[in-house]
């Protein structure tokens, strides 16, 4: 607590000296990659490569199998937000996720 405190506090002295015109105010930039799109083989190649069936990649994914079964087949195509869930999991990222809760024998 005592952390959120200081840097609020240090946030707000920023902002008096920046209207005083003694300081600059501190900005941040985010720069975002462009979505990567997969082909319905590279798809099953990288659930497959993470050792998922399709029923675990669909809970991972939060659609249907047979949504899973049509990018596979190719008859559709996973949306933005899909797609950068793929592009974690073939990274190998997933772990990351809070919602990924990995489970050891």
């Amino acid at each position: 607590m005592n952390s959120l405190f200081e840097d609020l506090k240090e946030g707000l002295q920023e902002a008096i000296d920046y209207e005083k015109g003694k300081g600059k105010a501190r900005t941040t930039a985010f720069i975002i990659s462009p979505v990567t799109k997969y082909t319905n083989d590279e798809i099953k190649a990288i659930r497959k490569n993470a050792g998922m069936t399709q029923k675990v990649f669909a809970n991972y994914m939060g659609v249907s199998q047979k949504t899973i079964e049509a990018w596979e087949l190719g008859r559709t195509h996973p949306t933005g937000p899909a797609y950068r869930l793929i592009d974690i999991l073939k990274q190998g990222k997933e772990n990351e996720l809070s919602f990924v809760l990995v489970k050891t024998d």
